[in-house]
C-alpha cells in the first residue's frame, strides 16, 4: 500500500535459485513463490467482488426474508426496487463526497498537486437512470401507462429525483461542478418526501430524512473520495494522514447527524411491540449492527491515524469501514421497501 524506508545498500541481494524462481526466507530453495505484492494485488478486488455479490443478494432477497414470517403483505418487485434504489443513495454518496471532500483536500501542506478522477457524471446519470427504472417498475405494477405514472405521487417525485440528477450530472460536467448541489438538495426532498407518504405529520419525518440522507451520503461518499485521494497520495504519507485527520473530525459531526435522525426517526416510526415480528424491526437491527462495526472500524482507524506517522494502518481499517458502509446503504433501501410497521400495531 505505502511504500515503507529503503533497502539497506549495504545488505548483499542472494541470487536466484532457479530461472523465474523467488527466494522466499524460510521456503523451500528452487521453489517459485508468489510475491506479497501480488497477492496482495488480487486480495482487494477479491473483497470487492465478494462484497458487490453479496449487496446484490441482500438487494434481491433482502425483503423478502426480512418479512418471512411476518404476516406483512408482498410488495410487488421489492428486490428489484431495492437495488434501484441502492443504486440511487449510491449516486447521492458518491457525487456529494466528490462536492465537499475537495473542501478538505485543498488545506492539506505539502500536498501533491495530482487530483482523482471524477466519478459525478456517471453516478449522476446511473442514479437518473435507477429512478427511471423505478418509474418503469410503478408502471407496470399499478397497471398505468407512464403518462398515468407521472400523475400519482410517487411516479411524480421519481420523475423530480431523475430529472434533478440529469441536472447534477450536467453541472458536474461543466466548469462550475458547485453547481450541481441545487438539484442535490431536489433530489434529497424529492426522496425523503416520497419515503415518507404516511398520514401520520409526514413533514417530520420528511425533515428527519433530509438531515439522514445528507449526512449518510457526505459520510460515505466523501471516506471514498478521501481514500481514493490517499492511495494517490501513498508516496506521501505526511499529506495522506493530514488529509484522514481532516475527514476524521468531520466525521465525528455526521455520525452525531445520523444517531440524533436515525433515533427519532426510529420512535417515530417502530412501535416497539414488533421491533421483531415485523419487516421493518429486524431490517432496523440489521442496520444497527453494521453502523455498530462501522463504528469499531472508525474508532480504530482515528487511534492509529492519531498513533502512528504512517497513514497505512489507518488506511487499511478505512477500506474496511467503507466497505461494510456499503452494505449499510443495501440495507437501508430495503428499510424503505418493506412496508410500514404501523399497520402491524394497530390491526385487531
Amino acid at each position: 500500500m505505502f511504500s515503507g524506508p529503503p533497502a539497506d545498500p549495504a545488505t548483499p541481494i542472494p541470487p536466484p535459485t532457479s530461472a523465474g524462481s523467488v527466494p522466499c526466507p524460510g521456503g523451500i530453495p528452487g521453489q517459485a513463490t508468489e510475491p506479497t505484492s501480488a497477492r496482495r494485488s488480487w486480495t482487494a478486488p477479491l473483497l470487492l467482488g465478494a462484497a458487490g455479490l453479496l449487496a446484490l443478494l441482500i438487494g434481491l432477497f433482502g425483503p423478502g426474508l426480512m418479512a418471512r414470517g411476518t404476516g406483512e403483505l408482498r410488495i410487488p418487485g421489492a428486490g428489484l426496487t431495492t437495488v434501484l434504489r441502492t443504486v440511487l443513495f449510491a449516486a447521492l454518496a458518491l457525487h456529494l463526497g466528490e462536492l465537499v471532500a475537495p473542501q478538505l483536500i485543498r488545506p492539506v501542506r505539502g500536498r501533491p498537486r495530482t487530483a482523482v478522477r471524477s466519478w459525478a457524471v456517471l453516478a449522476s446519470l446511473a442514479g437518473a437512470a435507477a429512478a427511471a427504472g423505478q418509474i418503469v417498475r410503478l408502471a407496470a405494477v399499478s397497471d398505468l401507462g407512464i403518462t398515468e405514472t407521472y400523475g400519482t405521487r410517487e411516479g411524480g417525485l421519481l420523475l423530480l429525483i431523475a430529472n434533478g440528477l440529469v441536472v447534477a450530472a450536467l453541472c458536474a460536467a461543466s466548469r462550475r461542478p458547485a453547481l450541481a448541489l441545487a438539484p442535490l438538495a431536489v433530489v434529497i426532498g424529492a426522496e425523503a418526501l416520497r419515503a415518507h407518504p404516511e398520514a401520520y405529520s409526514p413533514e417530520f419525518g420528511a425533515a428527519l430524512t433530509v438531515v439522514h440522507l445528507t449526512a449518510a451520503s457526505l459520510w460515505t461518499g466523501g471516506l471514498l473520495y478521501v481514500l481514493r485521494t490517499m492511495w494517490l497520495w501513498r508516496g506521501s504519507p505526511v499529506a495522506a494522514r493530514a488529509l484522514l485527520g481532516r475527514y476524521a473530525r468531520l466525521a465525528i459531526w455526521l455520525y452525531v447527524a445520523l444517531a440524533a435522525t436515525g433515533t427519532a426517526s426510529t420512535l417515530r416510526r417502530l412501535p416497539l411491540d414488533v421491533v421483531f415480528t415485523s419487516a421493518y424491526g429486524r431490517t432496523l437491527l440489521l442496520k444497527l449492527a453494521l453502523m455498530a462495526v462501522v463504528s469499531v472500524l472508525a474508532l480504530a482507524a482515528r487511534r492509529r491515524m492519531l498513533r502512528d506517522t504512517d497513514p497505512a494502518v489507518a488506511h487499511r481499517l478505512a477500506r474496511r469501514e467503507q466497505v461494510v458502509l456499503g452494505l449499510v446503504v443495501v440495507v437501508s433501501a430495503v428499510l424503505t421497501v418493506v412496508p410500514d410497521p404501523h399497520w402491524i400495531s394497530l390491526r385487531p
